[in-house]
C-alpha cells in the first residue's frame, strides 16, 4: 500500500487542529506530515499520533517531496502558495475561498460530486461551511425528485467568523452580564465601518454586502450549490437565493431550507423522510411528537449532517421545508477537507497531477 507525505497549512488555527484530528481517524496511510504555519507559529510543538511534530513556516520549498497538502490558512496564503506546492507535485484541498469559483478547479462535497475530482489539475476546493451541509440535505431529495427552486436562511455560528470574533462574542456576553456596555470590534465585518455586538443580538450581514443587497456569504451559498450540483455557478436550471445570519452559538450552523421539487406527484414528505435516512452523511432527528429535532450544541463534534422539521408546505403543492444542522469546523471545514482527500486517495487521483 502506498503511503503520502501530507503537509497541513495553516496547522496552529481553529480549523487546523481539527485538520489534524481528521487526518488521524482518516483512512489515509501517513508516511510523514508537516504542519505548517505562518512566522509566527514557527517553532510550536503540535502532536499527530502522539508524536510530537514542530510547525515550521510556510514557503513554497516546505512543500518539496509532499504528496497531499491540505490547507486552511486564509484565501491570500492560499493563492501565494498553493500553486507552488502543486509545481512540486502536490495535490491540495483548500479551505478557503481563494479558488472556489475558479472553473478549472472542482468545488467538491463527496456526498454529492465526487466525480469532479477526476477533472482536479492540482487543487481542489472546499465550499463554503453553510453551502456543504445544505446541498448534503438536498442531494438525495434532487436526485429522486429534481429541484426547481431553494430558498434558505442560515443562523450561521460565531466560529465560523474566526477565534477572534468567537472570543469578542464571550467578552461581550460577559459585559453584558455585568451591566456593562457591550464593546464591538469585529462584527459583523472586521474592516467595516461599523460594528455591532453579536451576544445576545442577532445579525443580519455576513461578509460584506454586493450590489442589489445580497451579502458575500449569501452570494456565496446561490453560486457555490449551482456549482456543486450542476457544475455551473450561474446555471439557471435551480434557482437559489439566500439570506445569512450571525448568531450568538459557538459551534453549529443551523439553516431553515425551503424548496420546491420538479416531481411535485411523486414526493411527499414521508417519501423525502425515507431518502434522508439512508443519505450518506446525513442523520434523520425528526420526530415532532418526542420533541426531536437537530441542535447545534449537540452536533457538536460529530461528521454528519443533521435533518429534521420536514414538513410541506400545506399551500403551496411540491414546497417543502427542513431544518439542517451541522459542525461547522467539521462538516462544514476539517471533515470535509479530509474527507476529500479520502476520496483523493481512493480513486489514485494523488501523484497523478493532470496539468
Amino acid at each position: 500500500m502506498r503511503e503520502y507525505n501530507v503537509a497541513i497549512l495553516g496547522a496552529t488555527g481553529a480549523v487546523g487542529t481539527r485538520l489534524i484530528q481528521q487526518l488521524e481517524q482518516s483512512t489515509i496511510p501517513v508516511k510523514s506530515v508537516k504542519f505548517l504555519a505562518s512566522s509566527r507559529s514557527a517553532g510550536k510543538e503540535l502532536a499527530f499520533k502522539g508524536e510530537p511534530v514542530v510547525v515550521e513556516e510556510a514557503t513554497p520549498d516546505s512543500f518539496e517531496g509532499v504528496d497531499l497538502v491540505l490547507a486552511s490558512a486564509g484565501g491570500a496564503v492560499s493563492k501565494r502558495l498553493l500553486p507552488e506546492a502543486v509545481k512540486r507535485g502536490a495535490v491540495c484541498v483548500d479551505n478557503t475561498s481563494a479558488f472556489r469559483m475558479d472553473p478549472e478547479v472542482p468545488l467538491v462535497v463527496p456526498e454529492v460530486n465526487e466525480d469532479a475530482l477526476e477533472r482536479h489539475h492540482g487543487i481542489i476546493a472546499n465550499p463554503n461551511c453553510s453551502t456543504i451541509q445544505m446541498v448534503v440535505a438536498l442531494e438525495p431529495i434532487r436526485k429522486a425528485f429534481g429541484l426547481k427552486q431553494v430558498i434558505v436562511s442560515t443562523y450561521q455560528a460565531t466560529s465560523g467568523a474566526g477565534q477572534q470574533a468567537w472570543n469578542e462574542m464571550n467578552e461581550q456576553a460577559q459585559q453584558h452580564l455585568n451591566g456593562e456596555k457591550m464593546t464591538s470590534t469585529i462584527y459583523p465585518v472586521k474592516g467595516g465601518e461599523k460594528h455591532y455586538p453579536l451576544a445576545f443580538n442577532l445579525l443580519p450581514q455576513i461578509d460584506v454586502f454586493e450590489d442589489g443587497g445580497y451579502t458575500h456569504e449569501e452570494w456565496k451559498m446561490i453560486h457555490e450549490t449551482k456549482k456543486i450540483m450542476l457544475d455551473d455557478m450561474d446555471a439557471k436550471d435551480i434557482k437559489v437565493t439566500a439570506t445569512c445570519v450571525r448568531v450568538p452559538v459557538g459551534i453549529g450552523h443551523g439553516e431553515t431550507v425551503y424548496f420546491e421539487v420538479k416531481d411535485e406527484k411523486n414526493a411527499s414528505r414521508e417519501k423525502i423522510q425515507r431518502l434522508l435516512t439512508k443519505a450518506p452523511g446525513v442523520v434523520l432527528q425528526d420526530d415532532p411528537e418526542k420533541q426531536l429535532y437537530p441542535q447545534p450544541i449537540y452536533a457538536e463534534g460529530k461528521r454528519d449532517t443533521f435533518v429534521g422539521r420536514v414538513r410541506a408546505d400545506e399551500e403551496n403543492p411540491g414546497n417543502y421545508h427542513m431544518w439542517v444542522v451541522s459542525d461547522n469546523l467539521l462538516k462544514g471545514a476539517a471533515w470535509n477537507t479530509v474527507q476529500i482527500a479520502e476520496k483523493l486517495v481512493e480513486k489514485r487521483l494523488v501523484g497523478e497531477t493532470k496539468r
